[in-house]
């Protein structure tokens, strides 16, 4: 099971334990991976906003809070396949495949008659995207952005040149029908961007990144942004 994706089992399974809650013991062995990968997953959730919460001790665990259930949303159907076909037609941008599972939550949560109509027009937009790279480097790349750790990439540049990297990932940009990870290469002591899709092999290490921030980019073209912020 890919990261991303057990990292959204994980939460719906902590969901679905209610007050219960499960030890790391029982949620490593329903994944099939180690406790101290399951404590990894449980923090990364932490930091991305989940309600967790743990009770040492004999019957301890973790579990989600009840406040945590997805409240009601209002969206109606054209709102809803607008964000659909946003995410569909870009599935090698960062994070998309938990883009698409919390669409999917975001449609089990409708009304059924909405559901239902946003289906049917959903039906009426077609996206013909190209291939994303590899999983198994997205993955390693957004956890190396997210829990802002060193990742040793494989990189063949333009010319055809393969060097391997270690890269502190600082931001992912799309320009030009590319998406790029930008960071401190430590090989050229020095920012670089490196676009994704030439990422042959990439491998999260437990090295910490030093804090490079944003700003050392340099100033943004006037049409980029962030993609949180809205217009004026």
């Amino acid at each position: 099971m890919k990261r991303a994706e057990r990292l959204h089992a994980l939460s719906e399974m902590l969901r679905r334990q209610g007050s219960r809650g499960a030890t790391a013991d029982l949620l490593a062995a329903e994944f099939g991976v180690s406790v101290r990968t399951i404590k990894r997953d449980l923090a990364s959730l932490e930091r991305s906003g989940a309600a967790l919460w743990s009770r040492p001790g004999p019957g301890g665990g973790y579990g989600l809070s009840e406040i945590a259930s997805l409240r009601p949303v209002s969206l109606s159907p054209a709102q809803a396949v607008a964000i659909l076909a946003a995410v569909s037609a870009a599935p090698d941008a960062p994070y998309s495949d938990l883009a698409s599972s919390g669409m999917q939550k975001i449609l089990d949560v409708l009304d059924p008659a909405a559901r239902a109509r946003a289906r049917r027009l959903a039906d009426r937009v077609w996206v013909d995207a190209p291939a994303p790279p590899r999983r198994a480097v997205r993955s390693a790349l957004e956890e190396a952005m997210t829990e802002q750790r060193v990742v040793r990439i494989r990189y063949t540049s333009a010319d055809g040149t393969n060097t391997s990297r270690d890269v502190e990932p600082v931001l992912f940009a799309s320009t030009n029908g590319q998406w790029y990870l930008v960071g401190w290469c430590r090989l050229r002591d020095a920012m670089r961007w490196f676009v994704v899709a030439r990422v042959q092999q990439a491998r999260v290490t437990a090295i910490p990144c030093t804090e490079h921030t944003v700003d050392e980019i340099g100033v943004p073209p006037a049409t980029a942004r962030p993609v949180h912020r809205r217009d004026d």
